[in-house]
């Protein structure tokens, strides 16, 4: 009988594994609660009506069909039973005997969970038609609303967090409302959208160099956006953002919040540990040998988002897709000279260099001690992004949807898809929400 592997999330981690697995004498099982991979670093363009939700997401089973040693499951992990090699399910149990878990990561709200449903974060589809929802309904409701003080609370926009995500939710956004919208109302011009991007530290995109980092905030601020650093967020309702700085507390009446400033590791992390006697970081995330094996376990194997790897120079890796994608190559490779009786040297992580774009025309790009900005560092982020696909037509409609963006400054996918209330009636009277309301409150 073949060898079991089992492999949770299907991720850049758990894909990459499961496609170095390929031709080996196993058989292989990806278990996501999700049917499909999706394609994170994109998402904010679905937020901001630039791409489709099928853009960037492809079915797993379509991914591995070509894969004859690979089969699919749609289930919800909920521990795991060591002893017996099992790992359990919500309506049952798949037994291994290689098991790789990469369960990603989820929203972090620094112990003020009550804030996600003022300020959505952006890590799955339903996040980010969501958050369009709510960007577009905003524009709508300012267009009828009756004072200033109203139109004022629908126009403005906050951003929580000066990391990629972050910057390049706030540029397109600024796009969105300084470009695209521009002659789409009557009764508003959405030029006059206040957009707010809330760091807490001294700089935006903080992991890059300074001169970088510099250069990003000189681009959105050229952009429209209002960049405040060293700006800690201390409360979010559904009326606005209270922010204290070194000066003063400021409260921000806006309707619309977005929050991209932390991540923290899957629960399945802490399932793990309590199954094996692994320890964890603060994050949740899993600490791991230099093979990615959980101590006391080589059968067991924690990649990306979810493992505190800190081998190589002390300091855990980032939890970004190369990293996944890495891990889940070497896990596979390793799993593979296990069953040949050979051994391999200890995970080493290559950087292949990070980017962000911030809006048309204007990225950066940090690789070694190369630092690229503007339009010089935008087409190697567009070709990069589209060569990580991992499907084939996925390519080319992003390719061509861009292409269009490019041309037209339009976005094709400005939809309203889901509400959390129906307007009634033919012309509704729009109400500032407040803590207790829901949007849009007709009245």
């Amino acid at each position: 009988m073949s060898e079991q592997v089992v492999i949770i999330g299907g991720g850049f981690g758990g894909l990459y594994a499961a496609h170095s697995l390929k031709d080996a004498p196993v058989e292989v099982t990806l278990i996501d609660r999700r049917n499909h991979h999706l394609f994170q670093p994109l998402l904010y363009q679905v937020a901001t009506g630039a791409l489709s939700p099928a853009d960037i997401a492809t079915p797993l089973r379509h991914l591995l069909k070509k894969q004859k040693n690979a089969r699919v499951l749609l289930g919800d992990v909920v521990g795991f039973d060591v002893a017996n090699k099992q790992v359990l399910l919500r309506d049952g149990a798949v037994r291994y005997d290689k098991l790789i878990v990469a369960a990603g990561s989820g929203k972090h709200y620094f112990g003020n969970d009550q804030w996600e449903k003022a300020a959505p974060g952006l890590k799955t589809i339903e996040d980010a038609t969501e958050i369009r929802r709510r960007i577009l309904s905003a524009f709508e409701a300012a267009e009828l609303a009756h004072t200033p003080e109203e139109v004022r609370a629908w126009l403005t926009f906050v951003v929580i967090g000066g990391g990629p995500t972050g910057v390049e939710m706030a540029g397109a956004l600024a796009e969105v409302a300084f470009e695209t919208l521009c002659n789409e109302f009557r009764n508003i011009n959405p030029g006059d959208a206040r957009i707010i991007l809330v760091q807490s530290g001294d700089r935006v995109l903080p992991m890059y160099h300074e001169a970088l980092s510099a250069r990003a905030m000189a681009a959105l601020e050229r952009l429209g956006v209002e960049v405040k650093t060293s700006a800690r967020v201390t409360d979010v309702s559904r009326r606005g953002v209270t922010v204290s700085t070194s000066e003063a507390e400021t409260f921000i009446p806006a309707q619309t919040v977005m929050w991209t400033a932390g991540v923290k590791a899957s629960p399945l992390g802490q399932a793990l540990a309590q199954a094996t006697g692994a320890q964890t970081d603060r994050g949740g995330r899993v600490m791991v040998e230099p093979d990615l094996s959980v101590p006391g376990h080589p059968d067991i194997f924690v990649i990306g988002d979810l493992a505190h790897f800190a081998h190589q120079n002390g300091q855990p890796l980032p939890g970004v897709a190369q990293v996944a994608i890495q891990q889940g190559h070497y896990a596979g490779k390793l799993i593979r000279q296990q069953l040949r009786g050979k051994s391999m040297r200890s995970f080493r992580y290559f950087d292949r260099g990070n980017m962000a774009t911030i809006g048309r025309g204007a990225a950066i790009a940090e690789i070694g001690k190369l630092r690229l900005s503007g339009w010089l560092a935008w087409p190697l982020w567009l070709a990069i992004h589209l060569i990580y696909q991992m499907d084939r037509e996925n390519r080319v409609l992003v390719f061509v949807q861009w292409l269009w963006n490019y041309t037209t400054r339009g976005r094709s996918a400005l939809l309203i898809t889901e509400r959390e209330q129906r307007f009634t009636g033919t012309y509704p009277a729009i109400k500032l929400i407040t803590d207790t309301g829901t949007f849009p409150r007709v009245g």
